[in-house]
């Protein structure tokens, strides 16, 4: 996936997310993370996040507000969409990642990381009243995120592990687990 033409490029790290108007593209890369966009469709300002958890659990001050947990990267990005003068709830959302990274390695709770963070993507926009219009949760493997600002699209595409990395992710957890 190429860098588009005439817009700026910002690569979100695990833990960031952008606010942006219509001259720019955010990209990331995810695994059991998750993205979501919001975008107002009027204004062409949107803003992504990268986050890595659902939540870290307890209430922090407005100050302490960190992207790695979904609940307080959303609160971000309507902060940063205030100051833009974009009200949240106008927004259109799209989620995505929630990959599972480990395939055939199964949990006591049957749940990955993954689904967590999706269904808590899910239920944080829900709460907030934003509709979500698309999104591409779940499956094996990592997905490539481009968010085109200046349109709203968003292109998503998602890779499965090799067979190699399969193979050798199983016999490293086999070591481990003798």
């Amino acid at each position: 996936m190429a860098r588009l033409k005439d817009l700026m490029d910002i690569f979100l790290q695990p833990g960031e997310l952008f606010v942006a108007d219509a001259g720019f593209q955010i990209r990331t890369i995810l695994g059991s993370c998750v993205s979501i966009t919001l975008w107002h469709p009027v204004s062409r300002i949107g803003g992504m996040s990268h986050f890595l958890l659902p939540t870290r659990g307890n209430q922090v001050l407005e100050h302490e507000l960190d992207g790695r947990y979904g609940d307080e990267a959303l609160l971000l990005m309507f902060k940063d969409l205030k100051a833009a003068g974009i009200n949240h709830k106008h927004c259109l959302a799209k989620v995505f990642g929630g990959g599972n990274m480990f395939p055939g390695h199964t949990h006591a709770s049957k749940i990955t990381v993954g689904q967590r963070n999706g269904e808590a993507a899910r239920a944080l926009l829900q709460r907030h009243g934003i509709e979500v219009v698309t999104e591409s949760l779940y499956g094996e493997g990592h997905r490539q995120i481009i968010f085109n600002v200046s349109n709203g699209d968003v292109w998503s595409r998602q890779v499965k592990p090799s067979r190699l990395e399969s193979f050798a992710d199983h016999y490293a957890v086999k070591g481990i687990q003798r």
